[in-house]
């Protein structure tokens, strides 16, 4: 299908880690550029900005969000923010913990409310789980409470660590590769599970009826 070009033009700022840059992906992908192509590919005159950086913290992306999103967030006509993290605030270096739970949740209600003074709707997904029991513990504490942050903000939250949980394919390939990114594979399996909230999010953002 072609893209419709008389559709409005939406643009689309991607903040986050590794998960967001594709880290691990032979294919260079990851889950933003199999979600954006499907969305292209399905008439969405959509631009993508992928402005993930490996290792940040939900406070690192939070100190950037306003200098890089501004100067991609304009002339065009619908805009819009995903911002996916997480996993590097739980991990623990030095005996300390990189974010703690307040830290990670303060960082996102300023994202939030910065992007509701420039009237971008807000996407938050959660983080994945690693080949690291004792942090996949951090991260399924730490995505429930941003679920629930989430939901009292009324932003829309795709749950991610719950939905990993058992599955075996998933960390086998984690392990496999460095103990904390997917392959190919992986990355199309969080596509799909991101795809229908994108989607359903996308096109809130075009009707206007998008939560800022």
């Amino acid at each position: 299908m072609r893209v419709d070009n008389s559709s409005p033009d939406v643009r689309i700022a991607f903040f986050g880690d590794s998960y967001t840059a594709g880290v691990g992906d032979p294919s260079a992908l990851g889950w933003v550029g199999r979600v954006l192509a499907r969305a292209r590919t399905t008439g969405w005159n959509l631009t993508g900005y992928n402005l993930g950086v490996r290792r940040e913290t939900t406070p690192d992306i939070q100190r950037r969000f306003i200098p890089e999103a501004l100067p991609r967030l304009r002339d065009g006509d619908v805009f819009g923010v995903v911002v996916g993290s997480g996993i590097n605030d739980t991990t623990v270096a030095s005996g300390c913990r990189r974010a703690t739970i307040a830290d990670t949740v303060a960082a996102l209600d300023q994202i939030l409310d910065d992007a509701a003074a420039a009237h971008w709707s807000v996407l938050v997904i959660g983080p994945a789980l690693i080949d690291d029991p004792q942090q996949n513990e951090r991260i399924e504490e730490l995505s429930q409470v941003l679920g629930k942050r989430c939901a009292d903000r009324g932003a829309l939250y795709v749950e991610i660590a719950a939905s990993l949980i058992g599955d075996e394919d998933w960390m086998s390939e984690v392990a496999s590769i460095d103990g904390a990114h997917p392959g190919a594979s992986g990355y199309s399996r969080l596509s799909e599970l991101i795809w229908p909230v994108f989607l359903h999010w996308l096109t809130g953002l075009q009707a206007g009826t998008a939560t800022r």
